[in-house]
């Protein structure tokens, strides 16, 4: 078990995107979001795209798109994704379609986030939720190489949203296996404990999608 100790506060923040995307969110709700955010160090706000222009002095904006379901059509992923970049997201984390992951046709995954990277061209920061919690790890290992392929800079875990489950350090270490250190790994998804996020990291996660920031950095040390 990785030890939190190990690991300073301000280490674990600077891997943080602190993360919002209830359905039920409001504007006051993201201020708030935005406000914590800087208080706590963390690296990066992530907001749902009807929520974007975000004003976050010193803090990277990031959003979503196809989410969570992942079965929206390429076209709309991309027009989504574009919008969002137009109003001031740096970084798209977009969900693929699970549905032609588990049959095993990463040929229409590579088309769907192709589709995503070509519409927000260099202007962003893209990570592909492949979630992981519903998918063997053949299944895992294609899409990560579907995504590299495809000119993605992240591979992330979960919606945290899948009944199936969130992130899990099994799935991380798959996933840091399959893309050598080429893209970064986002480890998302009911990371409560700053255990947790330390045994994550420990096997690859090189940022983290939390949104009980303050509970899991309470746990390292300063």
């Amino acid at each position: 078990m990785a030890d939190s100790a190990s690991l300073s506060r301000a280490e674990v923040a600077a891997v943080i995107d602190h993360t919002l995307l209830a359905p039920e969110a409001t504007a006051a709700q993201v201020g708030a979001l935005v406000a914590e955010a800087r208080e706590l160090g963390v690296y990066a706000i992530c907001v749902s795209p009807s929520m974007l222009p975000v004003r976050a002095p010193g803090l990277v904006v990031a959003t979503v798109a196809g989410f969570p379901s992942g079965k929206h059509h390429s076209l709309v992923k991309g027009a989504e994704a574009r919008l969002a970049v137009d109003q001031g997201a740096a970084e798209v984390d977009m969900v693929i379609d699970i549905g032609a992951a588990v049959a095993g046709d990463f040929s229409a995954v590579l088309a769907d986030i192709v589709t995503v990277r070509e519409a927000v061209s260099d202007r962003a920061v893209l990570k592909v939720i492949i979630e992981s919690a519903a998918l063997p790890d053949e299944a895992i290992v294609g899409v990560c190489r579907a995504a590299e392929r495809a000119g993605a800079d992240f591979v992330k875990t979960s919606t945290g949203f899948h009944p199936a489950g969130g992130a899990s350090v099994h799935a991380v270490r798959v996933m840091a296996e399959t893309v050598g250190g080429r893209l970064g790994i986002k480890a998302s998804g009911g990371i409560r404990t700053a255990e947790a996020a330390a045994e994550l990291i420990a096997a690859g996660a090189t940022r983290l999608g939390l949104s009980r920031s303050r509970e899991v950095l309470d746990g390292f040390p300063e």
